[in-house]
């Protein structure tokens, strides 16, 4: 495992470098859900696919930039399933973004997800990192990943992150919402999931939310390297994941690569709130 984690460390790296002086703007083709890739979209893809093509005990990776797995090592036994650069639409106003990866050991499926992280791309290069419990680490100016603390969450949160066009959504996740709101909760979201989750985490607890809509009744994040690496973080962490009717995300069923789902992170309280509405 450590030989994965080192070549998430130097993706990560590389990237942040990239994103300071790398090229912007559009590519002329789509990803796997249809989304027009940006340049450093792809660029991302690359570094990554490289360093863990170094990697013998990966055997596949599969990535929001790929259609279909992508086969590394006949003789590996984990899959590494990443976003290369999540928000990357948001680089042109300089927000944070990050990058997401799971590591599933065996074939890809909730169960077999043995350790997940992420990039922050701030800054400062934030890297969070969970086997057992999510560990924060932050690059040094030796260019080294130093421990900072491990991540726990509170009981109860004080910050409500909810995304999806608001016209499309069902009656009772805007219950859900304004109630928040009325008990003093307040609005952090900034449109990239990473940036988003880390500022809950970091300051002990609240809610994000991606729900089912109008449009999009399958929710829109992505299962295999979006919502289950971070709700392994979170559950980890002291908290709870639901899609707004199981008691966890890895009740959801994994059935292609690329399959999305509603998805709701939080504290416990802020969760039980969630199933409590019906949504």
């Amino acid at each position: 495992m450590n030989e994965i984690f080192d070549a998430l460390k130097a993706s990560v790296i590389q990237i942040s470098e990239l994103l300071k002086y790398g090229e912007q703007g559009y590519t002329k083709n789509t990803n796997a859900t249809g989304d027009t890739q940006l340049k450093l979209d792809v660029a991302s893809d690359e570094i990554i696919t490289r360093e863990f093509g170094k990697v013998s005990s990966v055997k596949a990776l599969v990535s929001e930039e790929k259609e279909e797995a992508l086969a590394v090592s006949e003789k590996g036994e984990f899959v590494v399933a990443y976003d290369p650069l999540d928000g990357s639409s948001l680089v042109d106003v300089n927000f944070a973004v990050g990058s997401i990866f799971g590591i599933y050991k065996g074939v890809l499926a909730p169960e077999n997800l043995v350790a997940s992280g992420y990039a922050v791309y701030g800054p400062r290069l934030e890297l969070v990192i969970c086997e057992e419990k999510p560990l924060l680490f932050r690059l040094s100016k030796e260019g080294k990943f130093e421990f900072v603390r491990e991540l726990a969450l509170n009981e109860k949160g004080k910050l409500n992150a909810t995304g999806a066009t608001q016209k499309g959504w069902s009656e009772s996740h805007r219950v859900l919402v304004r109630g928040l709101f009325d008990e003093g909760y307040r609005l952090r979201y900034s449109g990239a999931m990473v940036a988003d989750l880390h500022q809950i985490l970091l300051k002990g607890g609240g809610l994000f939310s991606y729900p089912a809509t109008a449009d999009a009744p399958r929710g829109k994040l992505r299962v295999s390297f979006e919502v289950l690496p971070f709700a392994r973080i979170f559950e980890r962490a002291g908290g709870a994941t639901t899609d707004g009717k199981t008691n966890s995300l890895f009740e959801v069923k994994l059935e292609k690569i690329h399959a999305t789902t509603p998805c709701y992170f939080g504290s416990k309280y802020e969760i039980e709130r969630v199933k409590k509405c019906n949504i």
